[in-house]
């Protein structure tokens, strides 16, 4: 990919009761015409009945009942089974469901937990279904965002989930200060938001804050480091780089955010209150899901987005989000051809139209992001998240362990928002939890 820069060669956690079924996994079938369950066998719907089990991690909320009802109508022979739970629940229950050789026959889940699917044999390879019947220069460069180093696919895209920086435009205008541009630095960011800071009734305690700071790794810590050059790993995924000078720096800067420049509500604070919806807050990074509630919550607030700011090294990074459909390895192969047949339904003008409607995500088909860009409900400013991504999109730092580095990472990290300990103490102390993770799970 020229430049979406997904990190094509993550895995995920080596779940035990994954490794367990990956004993009789197999890739997708071969392409031989002789086997009327191979891709070339079969380029259209199973005339025959069939049934098809869906997984749904977080219901509706997540995936487009439009969507789900739409595949139904066109195709009455694939009777549906849906499995949905909140994401938390289902993402736990799924692991077992794959031990006990039980899990349904196509679900989503994040980039990074897919791809480690397919590293243990959970998850179907999709190349030769995405060879025998898509046109991949119809789709943004994120279709093979699933995509590993020996050519095998393991998912394809529920869509797209990339940062942009929100602004009030009252607030801007009632202090006289310029809206955001697409060409705006971190620096930028920064002294715009000293000058939004405000005690507006003179009681000495801040009313207005120029900009919230994220705890979290997409919206909070990840962009801080990555825009002063500073990473979470290496370029291998094996090294822990938080001693690195350019990451403590960004730690640092992101800390300051609360702690000396005192332009952001504290961790603490922002558990009372959504501060950017309550228009207490100039600022903010929004991933683009975030724009659903905030228009259906404040449907009367005057807000756009701008992409993401260039960094202090001169470099713009966009963290960026992307959850993946895999078709179960195990199941049967009708139920595999009716999983693949779904696939493409999703990636059909219609049901991506169905997803650029919800704003659950960005769409994948360029025809249809092409009509988001030019839709008039807000965002005004699309672009900032479409061409954003596309210009500096990159993941989270995501390896095999990534879920158990964040975990020992994050206590940590809150300790330095909170000014508990000091970005160079704190980053020691991650160093050293975090490379433990990485050598435990070589």
């Amino acid at each position: 990919m020229k430049r979406f820069k997904l990190v094509s060669a993550i895995v995920l956690i080596a779940f035990s009761a994954a490794a367990c079924s990956s004993k009789t996994a197999t890739d997708a079938p071969s392409s031989n015409p002789s086997n009327p369950s191979s891709p070339a066998a079969a380029t259209a719907a199973p005339a025959k009945e069939v049934t098809l089990k869906i997984g749904l991690p977080g219901s509706y909320d997540i995936t487009s009942k439009k969507i789900i009802d739409g595949f139904q109508a066109k195709y009455p022979n694939i009777k549906l089974q849906i499995e949905e739970a909140p994401w938390a629940d289902f993402t736990t229950k799924i692991v077992t469901n794959i031990a006990g050789n039980n899990a349904p026959d196509i679900w989503l889940q994040e980039n990074a937990v897919i791809i480690g699917y397919g590293m243990r044999g959970v998850a179907e390879n999709l190349e030769p279904y995405i060879k025998r019947d898509l046109k991949t220069d119809d789709y943004i460069e994120s279709l093979l965002s699933a995509k590993t180093p020996d050519g095998k696919i393991y998912g394809i895209p529920h869509g797209v989930n990339p940062n942009a920086l929100v602004y009030n435009k009252k607030i801007f205008q009632q202090n006289n200060v310029p809206f955001p541009t697409d060409n705006w630095t971190y620096q930028d960011m920064l002294d715009a938001a000293k000058k939004l800071t405000k005690d507006t009734d003179g009681d000495g305690k801040t009313d207005i804050y120029g900009f919230q700071t994220a705890s979290s790794i997409a919206q909070g810590w990840i962009p801080w480091i990555k825009s002063t050059g500073g990473s979470a790993l290496d370029a291998g995924l094996t090294k822990a780089t938080f001693t690195d000078p350019k990451t403590i720096e960004g730690l640092t800067r992101w800390a300051d955010t609360i702690l000396k420049d005192k332009i952001s509500p504290t961790r603490e604070m922002q558990t009372n209150q959504n501060y950017f919806q309550n228009e207490k807050t100039a600022m903010t990074f929004l991933q683009y899901s975030g724009q659903v509630n905030l228009n259906k919550n404040k449907p009367d607030l005057d807000w756009d987005v701008v992409k993401v700011p260039i960094g202090f090294d001169g470099k713009r990074f966009v963290p960026t989000v992307v959850n993946q459909w895999l078709i179960y390895s195990k199941a049967k192969p009708e139920a595999k051809e009716a999983a693949w047949t779904f696939l493409k339904y999703y990636l059909s003008d219609e049901a991506q139209t169905f997803l650029s409607e919800s704003g659950a995500s960005l769409p994948v088909k360029k025809t249809v992001l092409a009509a988001l860009e030019k839709s008039t409900s807000k965002p005004a400013n699309k672009q900032a998240f479409t061409k954003g991504v596309e210009e500096a999109g990159g993941t989270l730092d995501e390896n095999p362990s990534w879920n158990q580095w964040r975990a020992a990472a994050t206590p940590i990290l809150n300790d330095i928002l909170d000014g508990k300990k000091s970005p160079a103490d704190g980053a020691k102390e991650i160093q050293q939890k975090v490379q433990s993770v990485l050598d435990e799970n070589k």
